[in-house]
C-alpha cells in the first residue's frame, strides 16, 4: 500500500498549450530582457545609461574628432594656438595617424620596414592553419611556425646576414615588440610548463625537488623583479666582455616567468583526472611516458583550457612592464611620443591611450573567443 507524502502529487496536473516559438524579435525580448519585474528594471535602467552616455563617447571619438594634420595645430584651439573653436574637445586621430609606422614598429629603419612585414605575413600564413582544427599537416605546421620561424625571424629582424644591415634590438618597439616578447612566452611557457608541471609530479625526489623550487622562487616574485634582474644584476655575474642581448635577456625572464605559472595551471589539470584514467592505462600495459601523452595530458590540457588562456592574455598585456628596462612596447611606445612637442595638446595623451587599450583588448577578446571555440570544439562533457 503506498504510503501518503505531502510531496507526492495526488491528481494529474491538467494539459498545458504548447509553448509559442521563440522566432520573433518581440518574444526574444521578453524572454532575455522583461522576463520578471527586476529584468525590466534592469533593462529599463541599462537603456537610460546607455543613452546617457553613448552619444557624448561617439561626438568626442568620432563626430568631433580630428582626422587629419601635420601637427599639434590640428588637435588644440585657437587659444592653445590651434586651428580649432575655443571648447572644441575631440579625439586627436592625426596624432596617431602621424606616429603609426612608430606605434607599430618603433624606430625601425624606414628603409628596411620589408623585413618586420614579411615575418608578420609568413607568421599570420603559418598561425592561421593552426589554429583551425581541420586543416591537414599539423605537425610540420607546428614545427615551422614553433622551432624554424623563431630562429629565421630573428636574422631576418636583427640581420648581418645574407647581405641585411643590422638593425638593433634598441631599434625595435611598438606593436612588433609585444607580439615577439608575447609569442615567445606562450611558445617556450606551455611545453616547458607541462615538463615542470610533470616534474614536480615525479617520484624521483631530485627532480621533484628541483622543480618545486624553481615553480616557488619564480611565483614568489613579481615579473618587475625578474626583468630587473635580467637586465641589472645578469650582466653583472657575466666573464668581462661577455654580453646578452638585453631584448634576448627580457625574452627568457618572461618565458620563464610565465611557465612557472602555467606549470601550476598544467599541474591542476592532472590533479583532476580521476584515478580510473591511470588504471586504464596501465591494463593496457602502456608505460609511463605512453599514459601521459596519450592518455592524461590531452584530457588535463582540454580541462585547463580557460586557465592556459588567461595566462596567454595576462602575459600578453604584462608585455608593458619591459618599459622599466628601456624597452618600448606598443603602450610605451604611444607614451614615449606623448613628450613629441610637434603633437603636444591637451587631447594626444587620452587620444594614445584609449587606442592603446583598444588593440590590447582586440588581441585579448580574440584569445577569449578562440577559447571559447576550442572548448565548444573539444567539447568533453565537463561544461556545466
Amino acid at each position: 500500500m503506498a504510503q501518503d507524502v505531502a510531496y507526492v502529487r495526488k491528481e494529474m496536473q491538467a494539459q498545458q498549450p504548447a509553448p509559442k516559438k521563440e522566432g520573433t524579435a518581440i518574444q526574444w525580448l521578453r524572454s532575455n530582457l522583461f522576463a520578471t519585474p527586476k529584468d525590466a528594471v534592469l533593462t529599463v535602467i541599462a537603456i537610460i545609461f546607455l543613452v546617457w552616455a553613448v552619444p557624448p563617447i561617439v561626438e568626442w571619438l568620432f563626430i568631433n574628432a580630428a582626422w587629419t594634420g601635420t601637427d599639434r595645430a590640428a588637435c588644440a584651439t585657437i587659444a592653445q594656438g590651434g586651428v580649432k573653436p575655443d571648447g572644441w574637445s575631440g579625439a586627436c586621430w592625426a596624432f596617431i595617424g602621424n606616429k603609426m609606422d612608430q606605434i607599430i614598429f618603433g624606430r625601425y629603419p624606414d628603409a628596411e620596414l620589408w623585413r618586420p612585414i614579411l615575418v608578420g605575413a609568413v607568421f599570420t600564413i603559418l598561425l592561421i592553419p593552426m589554429l583551425m582544427p581541420k586543416a591537414p599537416y599539423k605537425a610540420w605546421n607546428a614545427f615551422l611556425l614553433f622551432l624554424a620561424l623563431p630562429f629565421v625571424s630573428f636574422f631576418i629582424l636583427y640581420g648581418g646576414v645574407f647581405g641585411l644591415p643590422v638593425v638593433d634590438t634598441s631599434d625595435w618597439g611598438g606593436l612588433m615588440v609585444t607580439l615577439i616578447l608575447s609569442y615567445f612566452a606562450i611558445a617556450v611557457s606551455l611545453p616547458f610548463g607541462i615538463l615542470l608541471a610533470l616534474g614536480r609530479r615525479s617520484r624521483l625526489p631530485v627532480v621533484r625537488t628541483l622543480c618545486i623550487m624553481f615553480i616557488e622562487v619564480v611565483r614568489g616574485v613579481p615579473l618587475i623583479t625578474i626583468l630587473f634582474m635580467a637586465s641589472v644584476m645578469l650582466p653583472l655575474f657575466l666573464p668581462e666582455g661577455m654580453t646578452i642581448n638585453k631584448f634576448l635577456r627580457a625574452i627568457v625572464g618572461v618565458s620563464l616567468f610565465i611557465s612557472a605559472y602555467m606549470a601550476e595551471v598544467i599541474r591542476g589539470g592532472l590533479q583532476a583526472m580521476p584515478k580510473g584514467q591511470f588504471e586504464g592505462a596501465a591494463s593496457l600495459g602502456l608505460g609511463y611516458w605512453q599514459t601521459t601523452r596519450l592518455v592524461i595530458l590531452p584530457q588535463a590540457i582540454k580541462l585547463v583550457i580557460p586557465s592556459i588562456v588567461n595566462q596567454f592574455i595576462s602575459i600578453f598585456k604584462d608585455t608593458s612592464l619591459v618599459s622599466i628596462i628601456g624597452m618600448f612596447d606598443l603602450l610605451g611606445i604611444i607614451k614615449f611620443n606623448f613628450t613629441d612637442s610637434t603633437w603636444a595638446s591637451p587631447v594626444t595623451p587620452i587620444t594614445g591611450l584609449l587606442f592603446a587599450g583598444f588593440v590590447f583588448w582586440v588581441f585579448c577578446f580574440g584569445m577569449s573567443r578562440y577559447s571559447n571555440f576550442m572548448e565548444r570544439h573539444l567539447d568533453t562533457g565537463h561544461r556545466s
